[in-house]
């Protein structure tokens, strides 16, 4: 039996609409992050998506050691909670360790766990004991069946509120690949399985100091995704990408994301027949 997870005021899982995650890839400013929230709130509502904001408060990962981060763990909870308390949205943000998720566990709806660290034991045992929902992303390096370890250690601390995405594998040389067999393959887990359409189109490092990536392929993989079987889209959508401070190659621009989104839900509404 597939497993719903309550997320906010509803729920997500095989048999329900699909939802979406999206936000700036990093907390830039309040008004960047307030300004986006509130405006793919109005496209969600008005597509009937249940939505989940996302921003993260730190980039751990950045390729070079100069590259913009985020304001912290302090000052990007606030931000976050404003969005949450002012526009009535479920939150998801990135945490790095156990201290982070300790705090973040404590006001977001949603932990995620960055794909570079979805095997970090001690970090998914930390998120997993807050309470709050845990998306784990998958690693570049891992193979679909692979996500059955992180999802066991998440069931051992009692917790099934758990949301696995797919991002996208590396085979080297700035280049991901998007394996539709890991959607059916991670459902079998038995819970919500999510599409990252941004993140799969990123040239990791191809900018040299910084990642590349390749927007135009998003449409077509999202509607893939679409109809090869998953419960939610991630998407990082940013007003003005190409002066986003993190993943501006491959955001979504904010005035496409309504077309986008109308496309991808024919393909999803034709595959699991609803009108």
């Amino acid at each position: 039996m597939a497993q719903l997870v309550e997320i906010g005021t509803f729920k997500v899982g095989q048999g329900q609409p699909p939802f979406l995650i999206a936000g700036p890839c990093v907390i830039e400013n309040e008004q960047v992050v307030m300004e986006t929230a509130g405006r793919i709130s109005e496209i969600a509502k008005a597509l009937g998506i249940p939505y989940i904001f996302k921003s993260s408060f730190d980039k751990a990962n950045r390729t070079s050691i100069t590259s913009f981060r985020g304001p912290g763990l302090e000052k990007g909870l606030a931000v976050l909670k404003k969005v949450k308390d002012q526009l009535r949205l479920p939150v998801l943000t990135d945490v790095h360790t156990e201290e982070q998720a300790m705090e973040a566990g404590k006001m977001v709806d949603v932990l995620q766990i960055p794909a570079f660290l979805c095997r970090q034991t001690d970090l998914l045992i930390a998120a997993a004991k807050t309470g709050a929902v845990v998306n784990v992303k998958k690693g570049q390096f891992l193979s679909p069946r692979e996500m059955g370890n992180a999802v066991k250690k998440i069931e051992e601390c009692g917790s099934r509120r758990i949301v696995l995405t797919e991002r996208g594998s590396s085979f080297g040389y700035n280049n991901l690949v998007v394996d539709m067999r890991s959607f059916p393959i991670m459902r079998g887990f038995g819970y919500p399985v999510v599409f990252d359409a941004t993140h799969s189109v990123q040239l990791p490092g191809g900018g040299g100091t910084q990642s590349s990536g390749q927007r135009e392929f998003v449409e077509p993989l999202a509607c893939a995704a679409a109809g090869a079987g998953v419960d939610g889209f991630f998407m990082e959508v940013h007003p003005n990408p190409d002066e986003a401070l993190s993943d501006g190659p491959n955001m979504v621009p904010l005035h496409q994301l309504k077309p986008l989104l109308e496309r991808v839900l024919r393909v999803w509404n034709a595959t699991n027949q609803r009108s």
